[in-house]
């Protein structure tokens, strides 16, 4: 079905009009006063305020029609002042008239540039819901919420990426951070996101998962990086699986920042990666990375209880920054949030308050990308 262009409200339509009845004014009384006045005073010049004023709310036509009015209106001042055809008249109508059409060339070509940027907000959106699926407010016993952010002016979509998935006996959550912005950032986020919807069903295992990734994301560079450009991009990832049961949640990082466990009263946890029995830690390195020395993957397990919320984050909400270039303090806020809360925050209700929060931090514009997932499982009442 082919979306039609929204009508616009009744109230706008009739406010849109009745401000046609400023620049129309403006022409009445100009050219009143003027009349009115003697040879000597010359206030035609001031008719330019009319289509200069219209331009502010209407289209081109508009601006025209108002603009022609003006020099109607200052043929009339020369015709009732007995000297049209002098040389000041002549002039003032002149001037008005490339003064007045300067002013509609604007408008048209601010129309033009609306117009791309809705096309351009519209492909942006469509992409989005192709490469970033919205999660559903249930996977399973959990309830889910994300948000993302991009920094881009009229984009929807950059590097940040995250997605879940229904396995078996359990639900597996991605989510990650593309080195870099732009076309290839996105083209570097398809990859991961696409592979992963695919290899989270054939893999029993987060570590074989994670290495199956990076096999996938590393043949992807193959094909689409120019030479010496592979070593450039990676993403970090984190995998998260939490299962049906109430068992341990697994967590395999891959160079992403650590997720956060929020209880009502109780401490916020960090669940950073440990150590394993050979005595290296059990994080890995991002994804494209794999080839390096010495790399393995492995999987942490958590204790995580009903009425306990998983948050997972990228560094776009942790590294934005205030007007004193202060990080924002995500660990502090979320404890005072969940202090406040006895009951517990929802999801959608945690990341509602993150996302005005962060915003309201970074002074209504964040510098990168930022997304977060959050995930519950509820208690039995």
């Amino acid at each position: 079905m082919t979306r039609g262009r929204p009508a616009a409200p009744r109230g706008a339509w009739r406010r849109g009009h009745a401000l046609v009845a400023v620049p129309l004014a403006f022409i009445a009384v100009i050219s009143a006063v003027d009349i009115a006045s003697p040879p000597t005073v010359h206030l035609g010049p001031l008719l330019v305020v009319a289509p200069a004023i219209t331009a502010s709310f209407g289209g081109p036509w508009l601006t025209g029609l108002i603009g022609a009015l003006a020099v109607v209106a200052q043929v009339l001042i020369g015709i009732f002042h007995g000297g049209l055809w002098t040389t000041n008249h002549e002039t003032q109508i002149i001037a008005l008239i490339v003064v007045s059409t300067l002013i509609v060339l604007y408008c048209r070509l601010r129309e033009r540039r609306r117009r791309e940027l809705t096309r351009v907000r519209s492909v942006s959106e469509t992409v989005q819901r192709v490469l970033l699926r919205p999660l559903p407010d249930r996977l399973g016993p959990l309830r889910v919420a994300a948000f993302y952010l991009a920094a881009e002016d009229e984009a929807d979509l950059g590097g940040d990426l995250y997605a879940a998935t229904r396995v078996r006996g359990a639900t597996r959550v991605l989510i990650g951070d593309v080195r870099g912005k732009g076309l290839t950032a996105i083209e570097d986020a398809a990859a991961v996101l696409g592979a992963f919807r695919e290899l989270a069903h054939h893999h029993g295992g987060l570590p074989g998962l994670a290495a199956a990734l990076d096999a996938s994301f590393t043949r992807h560079l193959t094909e689409t990086a120019d030479v010496g450009e592979a070593e450039e991009r990676f993403v970090t990832v984190m995998l998260v699986e939490l299962p049906d049961d109430g068992g341990p949640v697994g967590i395999t990082n891959c160079g992403h920042p650590p997720p956060l466990l929020l209880a009502s009263g109780r401490p916020v946890r960090l669940l950073e990666p440990g150590v394993g029995a050979d005595g290296h830690g059990t994080g890995a390195p991002p994804i494209g990375l794999g080839s390096l020395p010495g790399v393995h993957y492995a999987v942490d397990a958590f204790d995580v209880g009903p009425g306990e919320t998983l948050l997972l984050y990228t560094d776009g909400v942790t590294e934005a920054r205030d007007d004193g270039r202060a990080f924002y303090p995500l660990t502090d806020r979320a404890a005072r949030w969940v202090a406040r809360e006895p009951a517990g925050l929802e999801p959608a209700a945690l990341l509602a308050r993150l996302r005005h929060d962060l915003l309201v931090h970074a002074g209504g514009r964040l510098k990168d990308d930022a997304a977060a997932v959050a995930v519950d499982r509820p208690e039995r009442r």
